[in-house]
This record gives C-alpha cells, sequence and structure tokens, in this order.
C-alpha cells in the first residue's frame, strides 16, 4: 500500500464481522465483493430483524382489530420514523415507502407528479448520467403527456455541465430537475444544494435519485432544500423490494395517488372514492411489510456507526482507489471528478468487459460488466461496455489493491 489507511475510529475488520456472507470463498480464493453499487450484502442484524418479524410478529398492517396486527402496524410505521430520521424530513408524513427501490419511487414521481401536476409544454431536466430508472419514466411521460424533456450534458471529466444546467433552465419552462445524487458509472457526486438554488430560482421542483448517494453520504434534505428525494433499501445494506421517496409535504399533497387500491382510500363509494392524505394516499395494497423492519435494521446499524465515519472511511479507499488504477497500464477510467463517491467504471485495452469480469470472477473478485443501466452514459464516452467495481462500508484497502493487481494479470492476459 501507498500509505493511505482508513480512520483509526473505523474498524473494517470488525464491521465485516458483521455480514456473514463475506467469509466466503471462491474456487479456494477469499471472496471480494466489489458489487455494493448494485447491491449491497447485509449484516447480521438485518438478517435476524426480518427473521424475527416472520417468526414471531407477522401479521398485515392497517387493517387488523387484533394485537398482532397492531404489533406489525406499529413495526412498519416506524420504519418511516426512521427514515424520516435518517435524511432529517421535517414530518414523517413526508416519508412513502415503495415497493420496488428507486424505480418505482421515480415512477410515482413521473405519473403524479408529472401527469397530475405538470402542464403540457413544461419541461422535465435531467443528465447524461442518469440510470435509466431516472430517464425511461420521463422519456414515457414526454409522449404520452406533451412534456418536453431536456438533458443537461456532462463534462469529459464527468462532472455536470452547470452552464449547460443554467442554459436549459432560463427560459422558465422547467417544472422539474431530476438529477442523480452521485452517479452510477462515474462516481460522480453532484452539489445539491446550488442545484436547488438554481431550479428553484427559475421555479423549478428538483428531485434527486440518491440510490447511489444516500449509502455513502449523510444526507439532510431540509439542508439541501429539495423537494423530492428518492433511495433503494438494498444499496443500504437492507432487502430488496422496497424503496423511499422523500417529497415535500406541500407536494404530496397536490399529487393524485400513483396506484389505486387498499390503503390508499378513506371512503369508496360504487362511482367515486376518497382518497387518503399523504403518505398513504401512494401506497396501495399490503406494502412490504417484513423487508420495512430490514430497512429499520439497517438504518439502525449504519447510524450507529456513524455516516460520517463511513464516508470518512470510503473516502480513504476512494483515493487510494485512485492512484492505484490510474496507474495502471492499458486501463481507461471514465470520470475525473472531483467531488466522487466509490464507484469504478473502467475497461482494459484488448478485452471485453465481461471477459474481464469473468476472469475476475476466478479470483474470487465480483464486479459488474456491461452498461450498467445507463446506455446513453457509455456512448457518451465512446466506450461499449465497462468493468465497474463499487465500495461498500465493509471493503478494504488490501481489497483495492488485490482488484488493481487482477487488472494488470488480467492486461497480461488478454495483451
Amino acid at each position: 500500500m501507498d500509505g493511505s489507511v482508513a480512520p483509526a475510529a473505523f474498524d473494517v475488520a470488525r464491521v465485516r464481522e458483521d455480514f456473514p456472507i463475506l467469509g466466503q470463498t471462491r474456487r479456494g480464493k477469499k471472496l471480494v465483493f466489489l458489487d455494493s453499487g448494485a447491491s449491497a450484502q447485509k449484516p447480521r442484524a438485518v438478517i435476524e430483524a426480518m427473521k424475527g418479524m416472520m417468526e414471531a410478529a407477522y401479521a398485515n398492517v392497517h387493517r387488523g382489530a387484533y394485537h398482532l396486527s397492531e404489533q406489525a402496524t406499529e413495526a412498519y410505521e416506524a420504519t418511516r420514523i426512521s427514515v424520516a430520521r435518517f435524511i432529517n424530513a421535517a414530518d414523517e408524513r413526508e416519508i412513502v415507502l415503495t415497493g420496488t427501490g428507486s424505480t418505482q419511487a421515480i415512477n410515482l414521481v413521473a405519473h403524479s407528479f408529472g401527469r397530475g401536476v405538470l402542464k403540457p409544454g413544461q419541461a422535465v431536466l435531467v443528465s447524461e448520467m442518469e440510470h435509466h430508472a431516472n430517464l425511461v419514466p420521463w422519456q414515457m411521460l414526454r409522449d404520452d403527456h406533451g412534456t418536453e424533456l431536456r438533458i443537461c450534458r456532462v463534462t469529459d471529466e464527468g462532472e455536470l455541465d452547470l452552464d449547460d444546467l443554467e442554459a436549459k433552465l432560463a427560459d422558465g419552462k422547467v417544472g422539474l430537475v431530476s438529477i442523480a445524487h452521485m452517479s452510477n458509472v462515474l462516481g460522480t457526486v453532484v452539489p445539491l444544494r446550488r442545484i436547488v438554488e438554481m431550479a428553484h430560482a427559475k421555479g423549478a421542483k428538483v428531485m434527486f435519485d440518491g440510490s447511489q448517494g444516500a449509502v455513502h453520504r449523510k444526507i439532510d434534505v431540509q439542508a439541501i432544500g429539495c423537494d423530492f428525494y428518492v433511495f433503494t433499501a438494498h444499496k443500504l445494506y437492507g432487502p430488496t423490494g422496497l424503496g423511499v421517496l422523500y417529497g415535500r409535504l406541500e407536494v404530496l399533497e397536490q399529487m393524485p395517488p400513483f396506484m389505486g387500491g387498499g390503503d390508499m382510500i378513506t371512503e369508496v363509494g360504487l362511482e367515486r372514492s376518497l382518497f387518503a392524505p399523504p403518505p398513504l394516499r401512494f401506497e396501495a395494497g399490503t406494502p412490504p411489510i417484513i423487508e420495512a423492519i430490514g430497512l429499520t435494521a439497517a438504518i439502525d446499524y449504519v447510524e450507529a456507526i456513524g455516516m460520517e465515519r463511513i464516508e470518512a472511511h470510503e473516502q480513504s479507499l476512494v483515493q487510494h482507489a485512485m492512484r492505484r488504477l490510474t496507474e495502471l497500464e492499458g486501463v481507461t477510467l471514465l470520470g475525473r471528478a472531483k467531488d466522487r463517491g466509490g464507484v469504478f467504471a473502467l475497461s482494459l485495452d484488448n478485452a471485453h468487459a465481461h471477459d474481464m469480469a469473468t476472469l475476475l470472477d476466478r479470483a474470487g473478485i465480483c464486479v459488474r460488466a456491461g452498461r450498467h443501466c445507463a446506455e446513453p452514459l457509455h456512448r457518451r464516452f465512446g466506450v461499449e461496455s465497462t468493468v465497474r467495481a463499487s465500495f461498500g462500508l465493509y471493503t478494504t484497502h488490501e481489497e483495492v489493491d488485490y482488484f488493481a493487481d487482477a487488472l494488470a494479470k488480467a492486461r497480461e492476459f488478454f495483451a
């Protein structure tokens, strides 16, 4: 190593003991999991919380007039309180729990705010670095509703082009800016408060896709000033099948329901129904109850460690990885943003990304290969596909070194 070390207050070896899967080996090699950006591993606390719910406290929520249902409802609603605390929302009613992660949360906003609040002729502004989940719903809105879709450029360094953002906001027709907090390919972290100030000055609302950002940075939605913020449980060391939408209460109250069914109504007649206030208005049907318990446990887990300590550890990893990966011959790294997180997408001369990933797997290294649900961004940088290594709080400096050494050997193999 080159001397960079994780902060002394963060004991990564101790943290790794909380994740049962990390003790595994693959083909006689120690498992090196570098695909946390796709879905993070789960600590024992999350596993046990979900197991305990199923064994001793499970019932449907909000509807049963018996103690077990009341107990389950209390536990489920406690998740809303935990999330509100985690992101410093002003009111727990601003927290909507969705069924399929950030994807459903973004689609909820596209459908409900996009069709119910935005007017035809207004525009939605996204960027070239967006995950498909923050692009396709807006394309669908454009085609169905007549909303204009504007795209903010990304610089050659992989940073959001704020001059282009300002230019595309200038005419005051943008109703919503929806931007990734942190790119799932470039690792770029955007200036949240600056974007909000620019958008609000032109009358636009702002949503941040925090699928990556909420995992690596402490979030304070009141300080940021955004109107919406979304993230997903399974990247935050929690279960799959659960997402979070934060929306300012006064904005949520303007929005019609996303789906119809049970739990989102106050009265139903054969001709018309009355809808519940937020957040239940947006939570039709039986919710992901067990998954919500898992998210509460995941939030408790990372808060017990401390998001500031997690960020400091990961920034140490990022600095070390930048030094190691940029010194490798034949390796091209996408994005050199000044503010970035632990996501590294790269290509290797004379080797396809999937071949690289297969070879790395033989060394026990788990990485993602392909376009990472960001095809336009790959086209922007002129590459067909990349290998992506993404870090979690359990990633070590030694694993970064092992990955860099494996890349060097892969280049020799494919030469």
